[in-house]
Formats: C-alpha cells, sequence, structure tokens
C-alpha cells in the first residue's frame, strides 16, 4: 500500500502552471525526498496533499484517504512547512502544551517530542530567544506531537548548525524505520542522499525521477581530469587521448576523459607516448548533485531558458 498516490494532479494559478499531470506512488514507510529547483512545485505539491489548495485536474490519496476529504487524515499526519509560528512570549512546552490540548493530547507528549528533537534542556525559555535552528527543532516538535503516521517536512534543516543537521538526519531516519513516511523536502541533495530512502524530482511541476535513492546514485558516472604539466602541451595531449581512443572535453586547461577509473594508467602512458608530462590526474566520481543538475538545468539561466521554451510559468 502507498502512503501518498497521485494520478494526473494538475494545479494551475490563472496561467501559472504548478503541478502538471503527477503521478507517482510514495512506500508505505521510509524517508523519501522530494527535490527540485526553485519553483518546481514542491510547496504546491505539499499543499494539495494537506488539502490546503485544492487541485485543477486530477486526484491523490493519502493513507488511502482522497485529498478531497483531508478532514479523513488529518490527525494522522503532521507538517512542518515554510516557517514555523508560535507565541514569542511563552516558553516552548508552554507552545506545545497549548497545542496539544487543542488537539486532545497528552502533556507527557510535550516532553517526550521535546526530547526527541534535543531541546529537553530549553524548553522553559521564551522562543522569542531561539535562534532559527531552535525553531525549526520546534516546529518539528509540534509537528510530531501526535505521532504522526505521515510526517511531512519543508526544509526541515533550514537554519541549523552541522551538528544540528547530523542529529535532525538521525531523527529523520530513525523515525522511518519506526514505520512511518517521513517526507522531506529540501535543496540539499548532501542531506537527501544521506537520510533518504526514496527520491522524487520533479521540475516545472512534473515528474522527471521516482524511486529507491539507490537508483537514482547509479546513473552516476566516474570520469578522470587531467593536466599537462606545461599549458602549451594541452592540445597535443587532448589529441593523443582522442587518438587512443577516448573523448575529452577541455575546462579552462583540464581535460576531462570519459573513462572508468581502471584506465587512468592507460591514460597515463599515452600521455607519455605523446611527450606530454602531467601535472595531475585525478579521478572523479559523479555525485548525486551532478545527476539532480543534468537533469533540471545548472543555473537559473538554463531554467529561465526552459521555461521560455515551453512557453510557461511554473510556481
Amino acid at each position: 500500500m502507498s502512503s501518498i498516490s497521485t494520478s494526473g494532479l494538475t494545479r494551475s494559478f490563472g496561467p501559472v502552471l504548478a503541478v502538471d499531470h503527477l503521478s507517482l506512488d510514495f512506500p508505505a514507510s521510509g524517508v523519501m525526498g522530494l527535490v527540485g529547483p526553485n519553483g518546481s512545485g514542491k510547496s504546491t505539491l505539499i499543499r494539495l496533499l494537506l488539502g490546503l489548495v485544492r487541485p485543477t485536474e486530477g486526484t491523490a490519496t493519502v493513507l488511502g484517504n482522497p485529498i478531497s476529504a483531508p478532514a479523513a487524515y488529518a490527525d494522522k499526519v503532521g507538517a512542518l512547512i515554510e516557517s514555523p509560528a508560535f507565541v514569542p512570549g511563552l516558553s516552548a512546552h508552554r507552545n506545545l502544551l497549548s497545542l496539544a490540548r487543542l488537539r486532545g493530547l497528552s502533556a507527557s507528549r510535550v516532553d517526550e517530542v521535546l526530547t526527541m528533537v534535543g531541546l529537553a534542556g530549553r524548553q522553559t525559555e521564551p522562543v522569542k530567544n531561539f535562534s532559527l535552528g531552535m525553531k525549526q527543532r520546534l516546529g518539528i516538535a509540534a509537528a510530531l506531537l501526535s505521532d504522526p503516521q505521515l510526517l511531512i517536512l519543508d526544509e526541515p534543516t533550514n537554519g541549523l548548525d552541522p551538528a544540528g543537521i547530523v542529529e535532525i538526519r538521525g531523527l529523520l531516519r530513525s523515525l522511518g524505520q519506526d514505520g512511518r513516511t517521513v517526507v522531506v523536502s529540501s535543496h540539499l541533495l548532501t542531506e537527501i542522499e544521506a537520510a533518504c530512502d526514496y527520491i522524487v524530482v520533479i521540475r516545472f511541476g512534473t515528474l522527471l525521477f521516482t524511486g529507491p535513492i539507490g537508483d537514482l546514485v547509479a546513473r552516476t558516472r566516474a570520469h578522470i581530469d587531467i593536466r599537462a604539466e606545461h599549458d602549451a602541451d594541452t592540445d597535443r595531449l587532448a589529441r593523443a587521448i582522442i587518438a587512443a581512443g577516448w573523448d575529452v572535453t577541455n575546462a579552462e586547461g583540464t581535460l576531462r576523459v570519459v573513462a572508468e577509473p581502471t584506465r587512468a594508467a592507460g591514460i597515463n602512458r599515452a600521455a607519455a607516448h605523446a611527450g606530454v608530462t602531467l601535472s595531475s590526474l585525478v579521478v572523479v566520481q559523479d555525485s548525486l548533485e551532478d545527476i539532480f543538475l543534468a537533469m533540471t538545468g545548472e543555473t537559473d539561466g538554463e531554467l529561465a531558458a526552459a521555461r521560455s521554451g515551453q512557453g510557461r510559468e511554473v510556481a
């Protein structure tokens, strides 16, 4: 059974097409990454799933219930969307206690979630004294109050220092291992790779990839970067490498050779045979970020050009 399923899900705001006939399924447990460049439709998709906006076309279900009836699954879903809002003058504990009482939850649950997110020692301080990272932790604690089956977090590590990011990453993984579905929207590809089991990549509201994160990582390739000791030898080196059967591109004097790491010795011999001494030979493995940028566009300029070519805007 899928925790989230969409079929042809579409949402437009006037001329702006935010989600474009999106069909996908999230597994019933684990940590799921939702990634895409700015304006890709991630936030709109989350709002559709939470019943905050209605689709223009298509259907979707959350925990087996249609998004047209969000009240049927609201008590099973926790969410942190954008910056969490709390009463500044109240303590972290009092803020969460008021939320717990509104939802008919036990006061003991407040202490549990504060401990889970690493705020157990700061619960009596007023929220107005909290850093951005501490407010993010408190927002996650609020989302966890009802012990939800589905947790949706938009940029949960925003404002956290490296140690805090590692702690939240561990928390997300433990929640997923407990049988929950945790959906994480983030721009930090390294965090998605480290924390997630499954990934969805969207661009202009269109699905580019969905599946286990290992399947996407498997698309990475290795290449070998070489550089001649003397810049005057670069062209001769390139010709020698091409003559030996490899594809080469020149990036400001560094030659990128499309070859497996095991070919490094052969490349070195080809250079020596041409009478060129190398100043460097480095085997480079593509990262998840490299694959992501190749799929979505590397710069805002590329994205803008692609949008223009498709003749539409995306929110």
